[in-house]
Formats: C-alpha cells, structure tokens, sequence
C-alpha cells in the first residue's frame, strides 16, 4: 500500500501539537478529552496561554487522527511546514508533477516547488516518510532539509559541485565522440569533396558503421541520463523534458540504425542517417545543462555570502579566562570577547569596551556604528577598532543572521501570482508538444514532398527538441533568487516573496510619523538667547529645571545640556504650574519655563518675538519661553527631528511617479508644516492608534493599492492591511512580524529602493517568461515546417537543440544581471531591461 494513502504513525514518547481557535478553558478541556480519545495517546495537558497541547503516547500514533480529532472537537491544528530538497527535475513539468503529487499526500494543504532552487516547501503535515513516497511516485527524489544555518547550503553546494563536475565529463565525452560524426556527415553534405573523399577512402557505408558506433556510445554513456528519467516518465503518462530529448534522438537514432542494417524495410528515396542529429542533439543539450548548472549556483551567491558572515568559532569565558570554542557550543548568556578586526559571532549586548562595528552586510550602510557598554551587536558583522566584552542574547537559528538566511530563503522559495498562470500552462505544455509533433510527423508524411517518411522524421524531431519548457520552469524563480539576494545586501529583507510583486504596483506610499519619519524622541533644536544672557548659564539653568519634570520635552533640553558638558546647578522650590509652565529658583533666582500664555501672566512681553515663536511653530516646532531673575531670557524650540534620510526618501518615491502620505496622531497644524517641509501630498492627522487602519482604507480607496511604512505595535494593524507592509528594522518586533518587507537599517531610502528592485525584478520576470513561452511558442512553427512552401526553410533538429538550450542559458543569464541591481535618488541607473 502507497505511503501517501496510510501515512505511518508517530513513534515517540511526547508530541507537541499548536492548537488554533481556543479562547478560554472549556475550549481547553475539549481539546484534552478529544485527544484523550486517539487510540495511543496515554495523556493530554493542553494550555491556553501558549496553545500548544503536549501528548504522552503508549504506542505509535498516528498524526492525521491526532489532527482529525482536534477538527471534530471545533479547532484546528496550525499548519506545519516542511522543506525538502528534490532531486532530478529539469523542467516546468516536473515542478508541476512535484506539486501534484505532494498536495495528493494526506493532510497536506498546500505544496510550492522551486525549480531554481530545487526546494519544496510543504504545509500541512510533517509526515516525511509519506511526502517522500510521494516524490518518489513520481519519479523524483526528495529528503528533509535540516535546520543548521550552513550545514545545508554546504551539502547542497557540494552536490552542485559533484553535478556540475559529473556533467563537464560528460560533455567532453559527448563532444569528443560527436566530433567524428558532424564532421563524416555534415561535412558530406556541405563540401563535396568530403563526400568524395570519404566514398575514396573507408567507404559510405563504412562511415555509417562508424557513425553508428560513435552514436551509439554517445547516447548509452553522457546521453544515458535522459532515458533514465525520460523513458519512465513517458510509460507513467508524466512526460517531461527528458522525454521529449528522448523521443527526439531515439526516433533520428532508430530509422538511422534501420537505414544502416535494414534500408529495404524504408521506402526508396528515403535511406538516410541522422546519427549526427542524435549526438549533437544530447551535445548541445549537456552544454546547456551545463551552462545552466553554472549559472544556478551563482543565483544563490546572495545566501552564500550571507553563511559565510557567521563564525567558525567564539572565544568565550570559562572561569577565569577566555578558551576558544565551536560556534555551536556558544550559549545564551556566555560572555565573549571580540578583538579588532574579527567577524562577531553571536548577538548579545556589549559589556566591557568601546569600538566602531561595521554592520553593512546586515544593514547596507555603510558607516560603521559606535558601540559601547549595553549597545547591541549582531552576529555576522565586522569588529572594527577596540576590543569588546559582550554577552550572548542569542546563538544558533535565534540570531539575527540565522534569522535573515530564513527570510531570504523562504522569499526566494516563494511563488509569485504571475507564477499561477505559468504553472497552469507548462502542466499541459510537454503533452501539447509532443501532440504537436505528432500531427507535424502525420502531416509530412501524407502530404509533404518525397521523400515524406524523412521530412516527417526530421520535422518532428525538430518540433519535439525545439520546446523542451526548461526555460519556462526557470524563468520566474531565478529572477526572484537573484532580485532577493540582492535586496537583501541593500539592507531590504522581503520576508514574504508575493510582496516582490505587490509592491511595483503601488499608487501611494503612506508612512507613520513618529519613529519612522522621524527620530521618535524630542531634540532641542534651536535655542535664541536674549541680549545679556550667556547661552552656558542659560542652557544650564533651563535644563537644571526641567531635570525635574518627566515631560519629553524637558528631556529633551536636559540631554542638549548634557551633550555640550554643562553642568547643572543646584534647584530649589520646583514648582509644575498645570498647563503652563515650570518655576523654580537656581542660584538665587527665580527661573520661569513655559508658553507664550504663561509668560504673559508673569508680566512679561512677548510680542516683541512673536515672529520668530511663529516660524519655529510653521516648522512644526513647540516653542517654549524661559525667563530668568524676572527678565527674558531665550526663546527654545523643541521638535522630533525629522531623520536625515527622510527629504531624500520622499523624493525619490515622487520621482518614481508616487504619492506620499502621512498618518500621524499629531495635531494638525504640526503635521502640515512637516508635510509642507517634506513635500508629503496628504496628511491625516490626529488619528487615534486604532484609527490607522481605516487612515489606510481611505487612502488605498482614494489613490489604490497603497503601501504603508511603520515602526511600532500600533503600525502592526496598519501593516497588515496595506497591501505591502514594510517595517523599518530598529522598530518593534511586533511590527516586523506583521509586515511583509523589512528594511533593516532606519534609513527611509530603502523605502525607494525596494520598489525599484520590486520592478527591476518583475520586469526581468517579463522578459524571461517572454523569451520562454514566446522564443519556444514561435519557434514550434518553424520547425513544424510552416515556412518551407513558401521560402523552402526547414529547421534541422541540431538547430533545434541549440535553441533549445540558449533559451535556458539566455533566462539564466538575464535573471543574473540583478546581480548588479544599483539605486540612486530615485533613479535606476540600469539598461532597459533589469538591473545593472
């Protein structure tokens, strides 16, 4: 009995179920006693705070019982997901069989197959024995990915390698050997005195027997792995690639082995061979195979470089020094120490020392960052200059980097929805092809000139080479590896691969204020002092006052004074006058901090300096007053600076034809002078945190498919009901989880830049699908024979096979020219079609 239709049951002592749709303990205990049902189960406990049901098992369980008896009780089991590595596909097809014949396995709901990655990711069920079984059924082979960073690009690196080795051998075999042929039979025909001299020498039919012999070892030995997997797939009614290269050089090998040993069994005129259509034919095709190995190992260099940041080994302390150990064996909470120059191993939190970090291949930016006690680092990135003592806050698959290889990986291993409808036709295509061969063969035969039994052949053959659908299988994910890859060394993780699409379709970009436009804490940024005051004694007096409020905007004065060196004075009689103002007395005067109002109170003029307060307040600043033994001292402004990256972000999303929007809870006159300052076309202010997400309906109705930039756990909601959500990366954890694209440094440029990449990489998916179904749609005709009653061309089938294969090797090669995807002030400075 098939493994897909009585999955094998669970053999362990414990198993951990996530349980979905369960709001309070009643829906507990209905779990507990339906588990408690399931033949083996020999104890539940299930908890609601983490919703996950723990089982001890007697015996082997079965998985999909477990799963059916959670259903029944009114819940649901969340999805797992497995990837596996598929062995043996070459072709669209073979992604569309891959697909089918996983999503048959019980218990799965959905399956997505990577041609370019050679990668299934499954959800639904970890019964890997029976997804094997599956794959195996059909005709491919498939084992579990494990989950140790490194490990597994390693293994999959060195099995490149083996095939990339494997086939050069086979290509040099099949050239050498096909050399002969060309030349004893194409040389005939195109010098005539090669034909003569070949008549002279060894004979005609001595250089069919030769021809024969070198042919035949050409397809028993380099060519063999085509009728390996050709030939079964054929008899299981699932023909792929490999069936239509073998088809086309059996049929040329077989009436060519006939000519030779048996030609009165062929009507006259007809007696010819076409060895060299067969050995050139599985030539050509290794060389694309070839090619194409080569240029698949280079779409994942984005991932290799990002393995490679992480360290080989940590010196970490054990008593009273520091023993270097395997990267492996570092531990949450060891103390590690890096010297200058070395690759940081881990995340942890700086504890000793000072040093500049260059966090470029994690960020994009290039300056490295200062780092000192109770900074953060993250592993992978550069020490630069000091020594550090740090403390590990996460190793293994917690770290940032592990985490960042994850995102990439499963952006790249994603389907695209332009991907659905290519999946839909490729299904149908190799049948359709060898349909069409089919009628081309019966068409020549009838109704084509004499001699029609070689017309037939050869048109057929032709037809069949010629639209083998490997570039089709490789048109879309290679693009979206490469566009990935390099988005994520610009600093810009796609986190969901759809989102690559969804994001060149956006109308406007709606941007949170606070923390994303802005710093996100208030900054003194000016300070206009009156004549016969000192700034020192002002700066310092102001900010020894408000050294006792909490209100933002005193910190924001204290840390000004703090940052030049001033010390502050003694304060006495601290008095917070409610909505107005502070008072107190420093060195024996009085001090006065406040409004314009308050000021007023006190008895002082202000209207002499009404301008100024105005021009600060049109900039968006709060201005405040102070004054000083009873006389006016300055005028301080207080605002939350707008971050350096952000005039050069909006600009570069108005040069890509956007429009920029803001939603803040600001109050308006605030907001719009921000608004005026930036250049942002629409602005609603004075949203409550749970009115972001209707901010965002009205938008998306107003300008259409909308994308909104956030950092904190009020944007979550608003992220997740944009159509793309992008999280800028020092923000919340809440609001990266809940986006679908992060940018991983603050800076707002990277807004532009993952639009840019997004429409480098769909219009580089437009020109491979394109060159694939319409090179391949076009070049079908042709080799059918649609052109020989009027201008006599006929395409031959070594043709054929070199079209075939360039069209790989042209998808390929396009999709790596993201590789050098650059953006600049909103401008690509690429060639028309992708990146450069």
């Amino acid at each position: 009995m098939n493994a897909s239709q009585n999955p094998p049951k669970i053999e362990e002592d414990s198993i951990s179920l996530p349980i979905e749709g369960m709001t309070c303990a009643s829906c507990v205990a209905r779990v507990e006693k339906a588990l408690g049902k399931v033949d083996g189960v020999s104890a539940v406990s299930v908890n609601l705070a983490t919703e996950r049901a723990d089982l001890r098992t007697s015996g082997a369980v079965n998985r999909n019982e477990l799963v059916q008896a959670v259903q029944a009780a009114g819940y649901d089991v969340l999805a797992n997901s497995v990837e596996l590595a598929i062995e043996g596909m070459t072709c669209a097809s073979c992604v569309g069989r891959v697909e089918k014949a996983l999503k048959a396995v019980p218990g799965v709901t959905d399956a997505a197959v990577n041609l370019a990655t050679e990668r299934a990711s499954v959800r639904g069920t970890d019964d890997i024995t029976a997804l094997i079984d599956a794959v195996a059924s059909a005709g491919y082979t498939a084992r579990q990915i494990g989950g140790n960073i490194g490990a597994e690009d390693d293994e999959a690196a060195e099995r490149k390698e083996a095939e990339r080795v494997e086939l050069k051998r086979d290509l040099i075999i099949a050239a050498l050997l096909t050399l002969p042929v060309f030349v004893l039979e194409m040389g005939s025909h195109m010098i005539p005195g090669v034909h003569h001299l070949i008549a002279d020498t060894i004979g005609m039919q001595a250089s069919w027997y030769l021809q024969f012999t070198l042919t035949t070892l050409v397809l028993a030995i380099p060519g063999r792995r085509f009728y390996e997997k050709g030939i079964p797939a054929l008899i299981r009614r699932a023909p792929d690639m490999n069936s239509l290269v073998s088809v086309g050089t059996l049929a040329a090998y077989s009436y060519s082995v006939v000519a030779t040993f048996a030609p009165r069994l062929l009507p006259a005129g007809t007696v010819n061979v076409y060895y060299e259509a067969a050995a050139v034919i599985v030539t050509l095709i290794l060389l694309g195979r070839y090619l194409e190995v080569r240029a698949k190992g280079r779409t994942s260099e984005a991932i290799k470089r990002l393995v490679k940041l992480q360290a080989k080994t940590a010196r970490v302390q054990r008593g009273s020094s520091f023993v270097e150990i395997p990267i492996d064996d570092v531990i949450t909470g060891d103390i590690i120490e890096v010297r200058p120059g070395e690759r940081i191993p881990v995340d942890g939190e700086v504890t000793d020392g000072e040093s500049y970090v260059d966090e470029s291949m994690i960020t994009g930016e290039p300056i490295p960052v200062a780092k000192a006690s109770g900074a953060t680092l993250v592993g992978g990135t550069v020490n630069q200059q000091g020594a550090l003592a740090f403390k590990a806050t996460a190793v293994g698959g917690a770290t940032m980097l592990a985490q960042i290889i994850r995102m990439v990986e499963q952006a790249q291993g994603s389907k695209l929805p332009i991907q659905a409808l290519v999946d839909k036709v490729t299904m149908w295509f190799v049948p359709a092809v060898m349909l069409a061969a089919a009628i081309t063969f019966v068409v020549w035969f009838f109704y084509g000139p004499s001699p029609a039994l070689t017309f037939a052949l050869v048109n057929a053959v032709a037809v069949l080479i010629v639209a083998c659908p490997c570039a089709m299988g490789l048109a879309t994910p290679t693009s979206i590896m490469v566009g990935t890859g390099r988005a994520a060394e610009l600093g810009v993780l796609f986190r969901k691969g759809e989102a690559l699409q969804l994001l060149k379709d956006a109308k406007v970009v709606a941007f949170d204020k606070t923390g994303t436009l802005t710093e996100g804490r208030p900054a003194l940024t000016d300070l206009f002092i009156m004549p016969d005051f000192d700034r020192t004694h002002v700066l310092g007096t102001v900010a020894a006052v408000e050294a006792k409020s909490e209100h933002p905007i005193a910190r924001a004065i204290v840390t000004a004074a703090e940052s030049e060196g001033i010390a502050l004075p003694a304060v006495r009689s601290f008095e917070a006058v409610t909505g107005v103002g502070v008072h107190a007395e420093v060195n024996g005067a009085s001090v006065d901090i406040g409004a314009d109002r308050y000021m007023r109170d006190l008895g002082l003029d202000v209207a002499a300096h009404s301008a100024i307060a105005g021009k600060l307040g049109s900039e968006g600043k709060s201005p405040l007053y102070a004054a000083i033994g009873g006389k006016l001292a300055a005028i301080i402004a207080v605002a939350d600076p707008i971050k350096e990256t952000t005039p050069a972000a909006i600009a570069a999303l108005h040069k890509q034809g956007l429009k920029v929007a803001m939603i803040t809870g600001d109050n308006r006159a605030t907001a719009e002078a921000i608004a005026r300052q930036l250049g942002i076309d629409d602005v609603i202010a004075e949203v409550l945190p749970d009115g972001k997400v209707e901010a965002v309906r009205r938008l998306k109705a107003a300008y259409g498919s909308l994308a909104f930039v956030g950092d904190g756990i009020n944007d979550a909601p608003a992220l997740a009901e944009a159509d793309v959500g992008l999280a800028v990366g020092n923000g919340t954890d809440i609001a990266i989880e809940a986006a679908d694209v992060v940018l991983m440094s603050g800076n707002l440029t990277g807004v532009p830049t993952a639009i840019a990449i997004s429409r480098a990489t769909l219009r580089n998916i437009r020109q491979n699908l394109f060159w694939a179904f319409a090179y391949n749609t076009a070049l079908i005709p042709v080799a059918a024979g649609v052109l020989y009653p009027g201008w006599g061309i006929l395409m031959s089938p070594v043709l054929a096979a070199g079209a075939m294969a360039l069209s790989s090797v042209f998808v390929l090669g396009n999709a790596l020219r993201l590789r050098a995807f650059k953006f600049n002030d909103g401008v690509l400075n690429a060639a028309k079609g992708g990146a450069s």
